[in-house]
């Protein structure tokens, strides 16, 4: 089963009908509103965008004048456009589907890059080099890439423990939970099965890396020349976590890694 329809299952507040959803695209801006560093009526990208949440709150609170929002998935492209209405802004809008480890022969130049929503457990250690060489090369040489997390390492590993079995979210008609099915060594992933319950019927495997906050701007610090992180209890925001933020791409390190062997154009 796809992650499109194991998305199906869980609610990640990101619908524009869902009020809570509002609630959060309220709580996204405002946070950006308060980071005044960001460039202004410049070009947003949100990677793995989902709905385009985060884009859209992003553009609204830079002014910005083009947004592209670019998810594997494309059902919930669109709902970008219910977004904008909501936010009551008109910038240029792109919509992509595609791989965000591509991206930079997919999309042209953008100002910032944004990726919300503690996507980075789907990307492994070889994925993350991919996708921070291709954000460095989309971005113009002021550019800054965000990215919201939490560090896994410490809360899963450390803090909760890691579980075997784990329900991870509770509706009105069905509980969705997680169980261990596996781990690949040269990935550095652990495989999750999700399930339906009651019934225990399995609708769809993730294969997810438990990043920490230190790894992350290490890789970062290759592709980009300052990096830094704003910790949850430093902003104080609920509806954003640990942003990590990386500024000034160092582009021809990001052509070493993206360039095929032996193509010298």
């Amino acid at each position: 089963m796809s992650l499109e329809e194991l998305y199906r299952y869980i609610n990640w507040r990101m619908d524009p009908k869902d009020e809570r959803a509002r609630e959060r695209f309220e709580g996204i801006e405002e946070f950006f509103e308060s980071l005044h560093w960001l460039p202004r009526n410049g070009r947003v990208l949100d990677l793995c965008a989902g709905t385009g949440i985060a884009g859209v709150a992003l553009a609204k609170a830079t002014g910005a004048k083009l947004l592209t929002v670019l998810d594997a998935r494309s059902d919930d492209l669109e709902l970008a456009r219910e977004w904008l209405k909501i936010a009551g802004i008109n910038p240029e809008l792109q919509t992509i589907q595609g791989d965000a480890r591509e991206v930079s022969k997919l999309v042209g130049e953008h100002d910032v890059a944004v990726l919300w929503g503690y996507t980075m457990p789907h990307f492994d250690p070889f994925d993350a080099v991919r996708l921070f060489a291709n954000v460095a090369l989309v971005l113009g040489d002021k550019g800054v890439f965000i990215i919201e997390d939490m560090d896994r390492v410490y809360w899963i590993l450390y803090r909760a423990g890691y579980r075997e079995f784990l329900v991870e979210g509770r509706r009105e008609d069905y509980t969705i939970a997680s169980m261990h099915e596996g781990y690949n060594f040269e990935r550095g992933t652990f495989k999750r099965g999700y399930y339906i319950l009651p019934g225990f019927k399995k609708i769809g495997g993730v294969d997810v890396h438990y990043w920490d906050i230190a790894t992350q701007l290490a890789i970062g610090s290759v592709f980009f020349e300052e990096y830094g992180v704003i910790r949850r209890e430093e902003h104080g925001r609920s509806w954003a976590g640990d942003v990590l933020y990386f500024m000034g791409p160092r582009k021809s390190t990001a052509r070493e890694i993206t360039t095929p062997a032996g193509d010298t154009s």
